[in-house]
């Protein structure tokens, strides 16, 4: 394995772990925490040095790494008073693994060209259980040369490394699911919530949840085998839906429950109609949005 110098700035829950696989690897590594406390444990590894700015960690290396809360953050590391781009050698590579502003990063990989760096974005995905153990998944958005150049120093904390697309899509990818995830939280509190307003045993509810399409979630079962490939036959068509989830909000009226997302579902489904795909399967529901945000298909 070749010995790389690198700079590692944000050692909180997820960039500790991630830091301290690189440090067991070997490579030469200058680390840097707003919170002194956090570097406490790399004092234990000969090949750790103690940074005491982001500046002074990213002396002579050949690649930053930031792992830090929001892009406030990423920018007073990055351009700040003592900042890292102030030492960074002509051609040092910024891995940015935060999960900030997908816009506010493309500035960031401007304003660093401009000073003859590069940069790319590899937010993660997992937990800090999983970055201890080398099983992250990494999302990059590099070309294929970037890519090859720092899959190895990747693996060391990343088990799966998927290549999103150019500098900026892999943020963009995060985030959308990210979208997704908290989106599903609500909608799972909300369900769980509407089952006990009407007496049902909870322990029951989520087992038969857990085994049903709804609790899998769409995106694993119907979305693939349906408009995903094309198929739009109705299974279950849009019309069904409306007629389903009316009769579900009429029920949680009479219980005094709030539907939030369920009455914005809705709206969304009576819309089947006036756009001529009541008849068509229930995942036809992307098109529907596709139509009303006159957006090319992703669809085959």
């Amino acid at each position: 394995m070749e010995i790389k110098k690198i700079a590692f700035i944000g050692l909180g829950v997820m960039g500790r772990p991630m830091a301290l696989r690189l440090a067991k690897a070997g490579h030469e590594l200058a680390v840097y925490d707003i919170n002194p406390q956090a570097m406490a444990e790399f004092k234990a590894y000969k090949n750790c040095r103690m940074a005491n700015s982001p500046a002074d960690a990213a002396q002579n290396v050949s690649y930053v790494f930031t792992m830090l809360p929001d892009s406030d953050f990423i920018d007073e590391a990055l351009f700040g008073a003592n900042g890292a781009a102030t030492s960074m050698p002509k051609n040092a590579l910024l891995i940015e693994m935060s999960t900030g502003n997908a816009t506010r990063f493309m500035k960031t990989v401007e304003r660093l060209e401009a000073l003859g760096l590069r940069a790319i974005d590899a937010p993660m995905g997992r937990t800090p259980t999983d970055a201890a153990q080398g099983d992250l998944l990494v999302l990059v958005g590099a070309d294929e040369a970037i890519l090859n150049e720092v899959r190895p120093l990747l693996e060391n904390f990343g088990k799966d490394i998927m290549h999103i697309g150019p500098v900026g899509n892999a943020i963009k990818l995060k985030l959308i699911n990210n979208y997704m995830s908290m989106v599903s939280m609500v909608l799972t509190a909300e369900t769980l919530m509407f089952a006990g307003k009407l007496g049902l045993d909870r322990d029951t509810t989520v087992k038969v949840l857990q085994n049903t399409v709804a609790g899998r979630g769409q995106i694993n079962v119907n979305f693939p085998k349906k408009v995903l490939a094309g198929d739009i036959t109705p299974d279950f068509p849009l019309a069904l839906g409306l007629k389903d989830i009316s009769l579900a909000i009429e029920l949680a009226k009479s219980a005094g429950v709030p539907l939030f997302l369920g009455g914005v579902s809705r709206e969304l489904f009576s819309l089947a109609k006036p756009w001529g795909r009541a008849q068509q399967d229930c995942t036809a529901m992307l098109l529907l949005l596709e139509d009303i945000c006159n957006t090319p298909t992703t669809s085959k």
